[in-house]
């Protein structure tokens, strides 16, 4: 990470650089990845008593910035050069025996796509903002993004990889929209993903012929939500056809609930003549009662079959990981992603959601694939106590590698060095 903050663009003059570019990239980074906004005011005191600081020592920072001077250099750069560390993490997580648990249906990995906001104000604003009238007659500004990350059924983390996002483009006239970005984001990542066979999931908005053509145009194969209301063309392909149906019994809980499915292949996703055919699935969850708690409908390129409607509609379904283990934990879990941390007048916003996305994904890998970390972890507990720790013990104590810190958190006492000295 530091190595590529290094690189970032620097667009100040002659010798006024009393910090350098890697500096003030990690400072901004190490509040997200301590998940503590004032991290770097107690690294400050700490070196100020100490002579050095866990930013000098864990974040290899020659000298630490000052707010004002994080935002000012950040908000020229770009947040297209800050994705390249989203491979990184992958890498680490694929090098470290964790991609495993990712893969579903015969080595295939899930994909979720999922817009969302990150910033909204009717006071501030940068030309990066989109805009919507209120009822209240005041225009109001805010940023958004599609998210993409790995997920799977019954696994409880989620992967968050390049965010994609939605911001005025040059030469347009309309205003951007969610499945303008999900196409460029496709175009732009979907053919290094093509090696990991990715399924991409998503909501009704996705499953129309562009963007299921976008998908297979990357190498990817899709599983879009399609819900009767907006695919009348397909539905009415499905009144008196003869669908093949499977029904099985699931444990849920102390109890036992009835899923049904129904599947048809070849069917048009659209009207008109050059209409794509998809295949189409449903799952209908059935209480003990007799009382249906849930039922929806998709689209994909995939075969269906009685041996594999089952796992298709659970992978299906787990789409909403991207809600519930990604962007529920960016917004009330720590990493605060709706919080205003700075708006700037070009890129700030983009660069630091970029760098939040990237402490979670770099713990995520963290998580699933350090033994040292995973066993703090463990040790610590829970998320929020995990965090809450961590960011106690640097506030006073200044560790010399991470390594030291980690397993201080998991001993649950000083180093050695500290305690004696």
């Amino acid at each position: 990470m530091r190595a590529l903050c290094a690189t970032l663009p620097d667009r100040r003059t002659g010798e006024n650089t009393v910090y350098a570019m890697a500096d003030i990239g990690m400072a901004a980074f190490s509040t997200f990845f301590m998940q503590s906004p004032s991290f770097l005011a107690h690294q400050t005191a700490l070196e100020r008593g100490r002579g050095t600081s866990n930013c000098q020592t864990l974040f290899a920072m020659d000298k630490i910035p000052t707010d004002n001077h994080i935002r000012s250099m950040l908000d020229a750069v770009p947040p297209e050069t800050l994705l390249a560390m989203f491979e990184e993490t992958l890498a680490a997580l694929e090098a470290g025996g964790g991609l495993g648990a990712f893969q579903r249906l015969g080595g295939h990995v899930l994909i979720a796509l999922d817009g969302t906001e990150y910033f909204c104000s009717q006071k501030l604003s940068c030309p990066n903002c989109s805009r919507r009238a209120r009822a209240n007659g005041r225009t109001e500004h805010f940023h958004a993004m599609v998210s993409a990350a790995l997920v799977a059924p019954g696994h409880e983390r989620a992967l968050p990889l390049e965010p994609g996002f939605i911001a005025p483009q040059d030469g347009a006239e309309k205003q951007d929209c969610e499945a303008r970005a999900m196409h460029r984001w496709l175009a732009t990542h979907g053919a290094k993903y093509a090696r990991l066979k990715p399924i991409y999931l998503g909501d009704d908005l996705s499953s129309r012929q562009p963007t299921c053509e976008a998908v297979l145009a990357a190498g990817g194969h899709f599983l879009f939500t399609a819900k009767p209301s907006s695919h009348k063309t397909l539905y009415s392909w499905l009144d008196g056809a003869e669908v093949p149906t499977l029904q099985l019994k699931v444990k849920q809980g102390a109890r036992f609930v009835t899923h049904r499915y129904r599947w048809l292949e070849s069917v048009p996703i659209r009207d008109g003549k050059d209409a794509m055919l998809v295949n189409w699935l449903e799952i209908e969850i059935v209480d003990p009662a007799g009382k249906t708690t849930y039922r929806n409908s998709f689209v994909t390129d995939l075969a269906v079959t009685a041996a594999n409607v089952a796992e298709l509609a659970a992978c299906a379904r787990a789409r909403w990981k991207i809600e519930n283990e990604s962007f529920n934990t960016l917004k009330t879990k720590g990493y605060n992603l709706e919080h205003n941390f700075g708006h700037g007048r070009k890129h700030l916003a983009a660069v630091l959601a970029t760098m939040n996305l990237l402490a979670f994904a770099m713990h995520t890998a963290a998580d699933l694939v350090d033994a040292p970390w995973k066993a703090a972890r463990a040790a610590v507990g829970a998320r929020k106590r995990f965090f809450e720790d961590l960011r106690a013990i640097t506030t006073y104590l200044v560790f010399p590698t991470w390594a030291a810190l980690v397993e201080t958190l998991r001993a649950g006492q000083p180093p050695p060095a500290i305690r004696d000295g």
